[in-house]
C-alpha cells in the first residue's frame, strides 16, 4: 500500500521582505510627478535655463550692466560696433547696448507679470463665476468674452492705449485687458467639468456656501491649465508690449525697453545692423523660453500623459 504524498506547508500570507539594500518605493504625488516628467522634457529645460539667466540678469543688471542705460551717452562713439569695451556695441545715442538689454529684461518682467497678472485676477473671477452659476450669467459674460475676442488683440490693445494714452503703464494694463478672454474660457471649462464632481456635492450637501465651494473646493483643482496658460501668456505679453513700444504707445525714451529699442535703431539697420539684432535676440530668446517652458507644463500636467 502506497503511502500518501505529504500536504505542502500553507505559505505565510505575509508580503515577504524586500532584500537587503532595496528600500521599497513609495507612490510619489501627483505635483512630484508632474514635476519629474517635466524635468525630463528637454524642451522645458531648455526653457528653464532661458528663464533663469533672464531672472538673473534682471536682477543683478546693476551690477553686471557696465554702463548706465540712460545717462552714458558719448556722441562721439555711437553707433560703434561690437568690441571689447562695448560687447554689444552702441546705439545712436552711443549707449552701451549690453547694459540697455540688461535694464531691459527688468522691464519685460515687469510688463509679463502685471499684465499678466490682471488678465489672471479678472479672467478666473469671470469664468469662475460664469461656470458655476450658470444660467443668465453664464450668458452675459461669456458674450461680452466673444465681444473681446472678435477684435485682433493687437488692435484692441491699439485702442486702449490710445484712450488712456502712450505710456508703459498703460500698456500694461491694456495687454492686461485684451488678455482677459483666455483666462475666462479656461477657467470657465475648468469650473464646469470640477463642480459635477462628488466632493463639490458633498461639500453642498453639508452646507457650505457658493463663496466656499467656488474658491476653496473648485479653484484649487483648476490650477493646472491656469498655470499652463499664464506661462504661456507670459510671453505673449512682452512681445505685445514691445509692439506698442516700437509703434511708440508703449514705453518712452529713454527708457531701454526692447521694442523701443528697435524702432530707435529703425533708422540705422542698414549701416549698424547690432543696433536692432541684439534688442531682437533678447525678445525672441525671451518669448521662447515661456513657450518651451509652457508647452513642457501643458504636458507634464495632462493626466491623459501619464504612465
Amino acid at each position: 500500500m502506497s503511502t500518501p504524498a505529504p500536504i505542502p506547508h500553507a505559505h505565510n500570507a505575509r508580503t515577504p521582505a524586500p532584500p537587503a539594500g532595496i528600500t521599497p518605493h513609495k507612490a510619489a504625488g501627483p505635483w512630484r510627478d508632474a514635476l519629474s516628467r517635466l524635468l525630463r522634457s528637454k524642451s522645458a529645460c531648455t526653457g528653464l535655463v532661458i528663464l533663469a539667466l533672464l531672472l538673473l540678469a534682471a536682477l543683478f543688471a546693476d551690477v553686471l550692466a557696465p554702463y548706465d542705460p540712460v545717462h552714458d551717452t558719448d556722441l562721439y562713439n555711437r553707433l560703434k560696433p561690437p568690441s571689447a569695451e562695448h560687447w554689444l556695441g552702441t546705439d545712436a545715442q552711443g549707449r552701451d547696448i549690453f547694459s540697455r538689454i540688461l535694464h531691459g529684461a527688468r522691464i519685460s518682467l515687469e510688463i509679463g507679470v502685471v499684465s499678466v497678472g490682471i488678465s489672471l485676477v479678472l479672467g478666473t473671477l469671470l469664468g469662475a463665476v460664469s461656470g458655476y452659476f450658470g444660467r443668465a450669467v453664464d450668458l452675459v459674460i461669456m458674450r461680452l468674452v466673444d465681444i473681446l475676442l472678435a477684435f485682433p488683440s493687437i488692435l484692441l490693445a491699439i485702442a486702449i492705449v490710445a484712450i488712456l494714452g502712450p505710456d508703459l503703464i498703460n500698456a500694461m494694463i491694456a495687454i492686461g485687458i485684451v488678455g482677459i478672454p483666455q483666462f475666462a474660457r479656461i477657467v470657465r471649462s475648468s469650473v464646469l467639468a470640477v463642480k459635477e464632481m462628488e466632493f463639490v456635492e458633498a461639500a453642498r450637501a453639508i452646507g457650505a456656501s457658493d463663496a466656499r465651494i467656488l474658491f476653496r473646493h473648485i479653484l484649487p483643482n483648476c490650477f493646472a491649465p491656469i498655470l499652463v496658460q499664464t506661462t504661456l501668456s507670459i510671453g505673449t505679453a512682452i512681445l505685445d508690449a514691445a509692439g506698442l513700444s516700437f509703434l511708440g504707445l508703449g514705453a518712452q525714451p529713454p527708457q531701454p525697453e526692447w521694442g523701443l529699442m528697435l524702432k530707435e535703431g529703425q533708422s540705422a539697420f542698414q549701416t549698424a545692423v547690432w543696433v536692432v539684432t541684439f534688442p531682437g535676440l533678447a525678445i525672441l530668446l525671451t518669448v521662447l523660453g515661456f513657450n518651451l517652458l509652457g508647452d513642457g507644463l501643458r504636458d507634464a500636467l495632462d493626466p491623459r500623459l501619464k504612465r
